[in-house]
């Protein structure tokens, strides 16, 4: 049935809301065998870029021009790196870290879906350059947010300031919100993974879903509350340690 125009989709000064019936699918550089949906990039004023990208099975993903930080949502994958002959399995909750220049190829043995974020590094002396990382969002350790056990952290990126960026999950239990309304000067990318509630961006309200990417600018108001039967979650990326001048 034609929307007529409508959609809950949103592009505003310091926000935007991407609802999966706005979605455009592109062809990508290294892309073979798939699509990239391109959530947010430095053309909207962001500093990184993040983005779905969608597999069929044996599509292929090659090296970018930036660090990158995948995360499987859907489907297997094998991921080939130079440290080892004896390619990585990849499954949903699955993720990797690759530095720039990092010589990597993603298989997709199914058909498949996931996260993509690409920023450029900047390096802080004295600390090392990171180095390749693959883990399992499930056997990180949770962390109660603020001390509210019905907001569970899960971080990626090791705690160092050896990352100039973090991504984690965050999940809500139902009715669980964000002890306050928060302004800071990190800019976020946020893809809703399951669950649903209200987000807070500027002086505006949105229902959001499983689906749902949003982009929040440096000093966005932002805000969220779970709402539904079920817990809400999502993978959240932000810049972080660094000076702001840099």
């Amino acid at each position: 049935m034609h929307s007529l125009g409508q959609t809950r989709s949103a592009n505003r000064r310091d926000h935007l809301l991407l609802t999966p019936d706005t979605f455009i699918r592109t062809p990508l550089p290294g892309l073979t065998g798939g699509m990239a949906i391109v959530h947010v990039a430095p053309q909207a004023g962001a500093a990184f870029t993040m983005m779905t990208v969608e597999l069929d099975s044996g599509g292929t993903l090659t090296q970018g021009p930036t660090q990158r930080l995948i995360y499987v949502l859907e489907g297997k994958l094998v991921l080939g790196e130079p440290s080892t002959k004896k390619p990585h399995k990849l499954s949903p909750g699955s993720y990797a870290y690759l530095p720039t220049e990092y010589p990597h190829t993603l298989i997709a043995l199914t058909k498949s879906r996931i996260v993509v974020i690409d920023k450029p590094f900047l390096p802080l002396e004295p600390e090392p350059n990171p180095a390749f990382l693959i883990g399992n969002e499930q056997n990180l350790r949770s962390v109660a947010l603020n001390g509210d056990k019905d907001l569970q952290v899960r971080s990626l990126l090791p705690d160092s300031s050896a990352y100039d960026f973090a991504c984690n999950t965050m999940t809500y239990a139902p009715g669980a919100a964000l002890s306050q309304v928060e302004i800071h000067y990190m800019e976020h990318g946020l893809l809703m993974l399951s669950g649903g509630g209200i987000y807070r961006l500027g002086d505006s309200w949105y229902p959001t879903s499983a689906g749902d990417f949003i982009w929040m600018a440096p000093y966005c108001p932002q805000w969220f509350g779970a709402i539904g039967k079920q817990p809400a979650k999502y993978l959240i990326y932000k810049d972080f340690n660094r000076h702001t001048l840099l």
